[in-house]
């Protein structure tokens, strides 16, 4: 039985020096590579420290969602929750009044591009709800999802005019896709 020997290949291999062999193909090659994966990573991403900062003075925040100039996010604050919308130009929140219950526990909320539509699921009296906030008539309109439906979360188009519930129906997680008026 013979016993298998190394390629020699002429050029490649360890130089005197005992390390690996890098002609200039290989540095022209590990530069281009070098390059392309900067490209890649782009610039990194920059907070929003003002924001971030009253965000964190404000409480505690989850499940947040973007439109175009607005964050829609759950705030918990001396033990409640509510449904907080942000324009985010001014930095500052702005009313949404009809939209917080006392008595209501937010899950999940959405918003559209401009801000006008908030889409909610919410626990209230023993039930798990969807309702469409409509800023600028203060108005709150319950949808409708049927029985032994349970919503979970929700998800506006940007503009509006759609609604993706996800729901727990019969021990199985499903999305109702519903057209809004």
């Amino acid at each position: 039985m013979s016993q298998l020997q190394p390629l020699k290949r002429p050029g490649v291999g360890p130089p005197s020096g005992g390390g690996p062999a890098l002609n200039q193909g290989g540095l022209l090659a590990l530069a281009a590579m070098a390059t392309l994966l900067a490209g890649c990573l782009g610039t990194m991403p920059v907070p929003w420290a003002g924001l971030n900062r009253q965000l964190e003075q404000a409480g505690g925040h989850r499940d947040p969602a973007l439109g175009d100039g607005w964050l829609a996010v759950i705030e918990q604050r001396g033990g409640r929750q509510q449904v907080v919308l942000i324009d985010l130009k001014q930095q500052r929140p702005v009313a949404v009044p009809g939209l917080n219950r006392p008595d209501a526990l937010p899950i999940s909320v959405s918003v559209d591009a401009r801000g006008e539509r908030l889409a909610l699921v919410r626990q209230l009296e023993g039930r798990t709800e969807v309702v469409l906030y409509r800023r600028g008539l203060m108005s709150l309109q319950p949808i409708a999802m049927g029985p032994g439906t349970v919503p979970t979360a929700v998800q506006l188009r940007a503009d509006g005019r759609q609604l993706a519930v996800q729901v727990s129906r019969a021990g199985l997680w499903q999305i109702d896709l519903l057209d809004l008026p």
